[in-house]
């Protein structure tokens, strides 16, 4: 196995957590910081609540969890995955931070539509940093998108391809871009389902069943978006719009839907009722 024996995952929310159980599974002694004792619980119950899912499936973890609040805990890592909520400011804070404190790992961020060019300007070793993208959920997801950054080192990319294969998931490698391949192609796709619910075309039912049987997708765009979470679409959407133009501009269905709470999943509600 070609994965560090201890990664570091920044962030216990979903995402985090997922990349933590992916870990734990792979063999890999997974470390979570979060910022208070209160999310550092949440955190640990997330993953240990994932766990049990996969034992249930016949999947045992051989890793093994640790959860902390002080980010000086990571200088034992050789690998740190930034997944905290995609705002850039609060990604370049925590990446300094985890630079300042585990100075000779290798770095990477999870974020689904950020320039990886962008989070590595504050930092005094962009070399060593590249974009792991993960997708919710996360152990379930068979994809790794990396995302190659002007200054990330070559031999960092092999170790994340090798990475992302001792995980059981398939890399795509990807240079740095407004949205990436991954993010830029779903958003399109979920934006257009949206104007088309908007403008009465047909059901959200309909229209994701219009991909999924007549495109063979998994999951239909709406339905994806519920699951992602609107918030997270509408950030992105709103992203990308500044970055490559209009054509991204977010529905006025998904600005109402967020206005109002209407987040997907984990609401509730958001174009399905969950």
């Amino acid at each position: 196995m070609t994965l560090p024996s201890l990664v570091g995952v920044y962030g216990g929310g979903r995402m985090g957590a997922g990349i933590a159980h992916s870990l734990l599974v792979a063999g890999a002694d997974a470390l979570v910081v979060e910022v208070d004792d209160a999310a550092a619980d949440a955190a640990r119950a997330r993953v240990e609540a994932s766990l049990a899912k996969a034992r249930d499936r016949g999947v045992e973890a051989t890793g093994r969890l640790t959860v902390a609040t002080d980010p000086a805990a990571l200088a034992g890592a050789a690998l740190v995955i930034e997944a905290v909520p995609e705002l850039p400011d609060v990604k370049a804070q925590v990446l300094a931070t985890i630079e300042e404190h585990a100075p000779d790992a290798d770095l990477a961020s999870n974020t689904s539509s950020l320039s990886i060019d962008g989070l590595a300007a504050a930092l005094r070793r962009p070399e060593r940093f590249l974009g792991l993208h993960f997708f919710n959920p996360v152990p379930a997801s068979d994809l790794v998108e990396i995302v190659t950054g002007t200054a990330t080192e070559a031999t960092l990319v092999a170790r994340a391809q090798a990475w992302v294969a001792d995980l059981g998931k398939t890399a795509v490698t990807v240079a740095d871009s407004p949205g990436f391949a991954s993010s830029r192609l779903g958003v399109v796709i979920a934006l257009e389902a949206m104007r088309m619910l908007d403008e009465g075309v047909a059901s959200a039912a309909d229209i994701d069943t219009a991909m999924t049987l007549g495109y063979r997708h998994p999951v239909g765009p709406l339905r994806t978006t519920d699951i992602v979470g609107l918030d997270v679409r509408l950030a992105i959407a709103e992203h990308l719009e500044r970055e490559l133009g209009p054509r991204f501009a977010p529905p006025q269905v998904l600005r109402d839907k967020v206005a109002v709470g209407e987040l997907g999943r984990k609401s509730g509600q958001g174009f399905y009722s969950w």
